[in-house]
């Protein structure tokens, strides 16, 4: 991470970016707020009565996990925190300030990621005002910033090494700017569809891969001119061959929307052995793609597994602005790759990457489809963005050693470029 030093840290801040809380309580309802020993005391210290809606014996709940003693905030029955009230406002910020609450709450949506000697920062868009873009911009919130960063980045903390290219490639600081100042200026093209932009990244990735490090071409103009091949090779998409993906690339496809689908709630976990019995049964479903769609979570209706394969026409202006402003606040906030992203080189990443866009596009055909349209609308990109960037870089399951081996088999194959192209157009 990043050396501590005076009051605060350097932050790079997504120049795309605005928002603030609309107060709208989702993220009260989907996600487990885990607290460390000390703000567990402090709201232990805090006095409440069921008459104000807060059970005093039920302020916060052990977790188990890890081999150490761990805790959380504890839920309603319907599955909320036990501070959130009937105007999804948090009754803790409302009594005690917003210093009262722990950390995580106070960080959301907000990420802090290690750069070489400052923080970069992104945003959750499963937050649904980052995913609308709504309210004060990022850059005009340094401030703020800088207070919260005071309390992510431990003092003394040294700083960390690069992530690779890919495994047994190291890249210095500086060669990591450059790749991804080129990546944003691809994805940055906002006459071309964001598909193509992807294209784009995607081949001048695979080139830098397969290309030797022989130290003769600068690595800023070797990756320049990579840039330069792509876009003479991919001028178009009406020029693309849409080639459909391999019949197994489909089935792994479907297997990381499951991932992404899923919506484990405190409260989904209580149903114990029904719910994993339910969950069992509905990624058997997505691997063979036959039948009806199941459901994961609401908002979503059966449909036929056969009409997701088709197009839901193109993208809008605005559906392609949503989308490439997620990508360029992941890369510029390198969200995509090494310690903010499961310790992954940043070719395995950028490929992980591509393929939560293509798993938004195909849910946002699932919404259509279950509305009984058969045109996709920027509504549907937004909710289905959410869903995916809920999981994407923050469930331990997506780190892991199998799903990443699907990953990587789609991109050794070739077929997430054919995935992007597929569901995206």
């Amino acid at each position: 991470m990043v050396q501590r030093k005076g009051p605060g840290v350097r932050l790079e801040l997504p120049t795309l970016q605005n928002w603030s809380c609309h107060n709208c309580g989702g993220c009260c309802r989907q996600h487990d707020i885990e607290i460390t020993a000390e703000e567990r005391e402090r709201i232990l210290a805090q006095t409440w009565s069921r008459e104000e809606g807060v059970d005093p014996d039920r302020l916060v709940e052990e977790t188990g996990g890890g081999g150490r003693r761990r805790w959380r905030l504890s839920h309603q029955p319907d599955g909320a925190c036990v501070f959130l009230d009937e105007r999804g406002l948090c009754r803790m910020h409302a009594r005690y300030g917003e210093a009262s609450k722990p950390l995580a709450c106070r960080l959301y949506p907000y990420t802090f990621h290690p750069d070489e000697n400052s923080l970069r920062v992104g945003l959750r868009f499963s937050c649904p005002s980052v995913v609308s873009n709504r309210g004060t911009p990022v850059l005009a919130q340094k401030a703020t910033l800088l207070r919260l960063s005071q309390e992510v980045v431990p003092a003394g903390y040294a700083g960390v090494a690069a992530p690779p290219l890919v495994s047994g490639r190291p890249l210095e600081w500086s060669q990591l700017h450059v790749l991804t100042g080129v990546l944003g200026e691809l994805l940055g093209e906002d006459q071309q569809p964001v598909v193509l932009r992807l294209l784009w990244c995607l081949g001048m990735l695979s080139l830098l891969e397969a290309s030797r490090d022989t130290g003769e071409i600068p690595f800023p103009r070797q990756v320049g001119q990579l840039a330069e091949a792509v876009r003479r090779e991919l001028p178009g998409l009406s020029r693309q061959p849409m080639q459909p993906p391999a019949a197994m690339a489909r089935r792994l496809f479907r297997m990381t929307v499951a991932q992404y689908s899923r919506k484990d709630t405190f409260q989904a976990e209580q149903q114990t052995w029904r719910y994993r019995w339910k969950l069992l049964r509905s990624i058997w479903r997505f691997t063979s793609g036959k039948g009806q769609t199941p459901v994961l979570q609401e908002g979503f209706r059966p449909v036929p597994f056969v009409d997701l394969e088709r197009s839901c026409g193109e993208m809008t202006p605005e559906m392609n602005g949503v989308l490439s402003r997620y990508l360029q606040v992941k890369v510029e906030s390198l969200h995509f790759c090494g310690l903010a992203y499961y310790g992954v080189p940043v070719v395995e990443g950028f490929a992980s990457l591509a393929l939560a866009v293509a798993s938004a596009c195909y849910l946002a055909r699932w919404l259509a489809r279950g509305d009984g349209r058969s045109q996709w609308q920027l509504d549907d990109v937004q909710r289905a963005l959410a869903v995916v960037d809920h999981h994407h870089g923050f469930s331990p399951a997506l780190g892991q050693t199998s799903f990443r081996a699907r990953q990587r088999w789609l991109w050794t194959q070739r077929e997430v470029t054919r995935l992007v192209l597929w569901y995206g157009q």
